[in-house]
């Protein structure tokens, strides 16, 4: 696997590749001024196509609009593709805004990194 970072500030991607999974794991404030950073990485990972891309936000302190539009967008891009997006997201920060505005509906959320890595959605 290779690594890199990307800092913004509080804002980190750590892209990992792994056979034909690709994990972004993501820190700091996904808003308005980091979602476009996000983005750059989503479309680096996209253009290998990879079999499976993880997004982990779990440590993601404050997801805006412009994050969650991102990762509809990603959702959307991935359907298309014939990829499997797989979501990383637990607590009030991550999950509960995705679940109230029912992006759980169409994103597949996993409460860990481990779940998503599986397959496996908690029941």
């Amino acid at each position: 696997m290779n690594v890199h970072e990307q800092h913004r500030g509080r804002f980190v991607v750590r892209p990992q590749r792994d056979d034909a999974t690709v994990v972004l794991q993501v820190e700091g404030d996904l808003d308005v001024l980091t979602a476009p950073t996000l983005g750059t990485y989503l479309d680096i990972a996209l253009a290998d196509a990879p079999k499976t891309l993880i997004v982990d936000i779990t440590g993601v302190g404050f997801l805006s609009s412009a994050g969650i539009s991102m990762l509809v967008e990603t959702h959307r891009l991935t359907e298309r593709g014939g990829i499997s997006l797989r979501v990383v997201a637990d607590g009030p920060a991550t999950a509960r805004p995705l679940r109230m505005m029912k992006i759980d509906e169409i994103i597949d959320l996993y409460p860990t990194l481990a779940d998503a890595q599986s397959g496996t959605k908690p029941q």
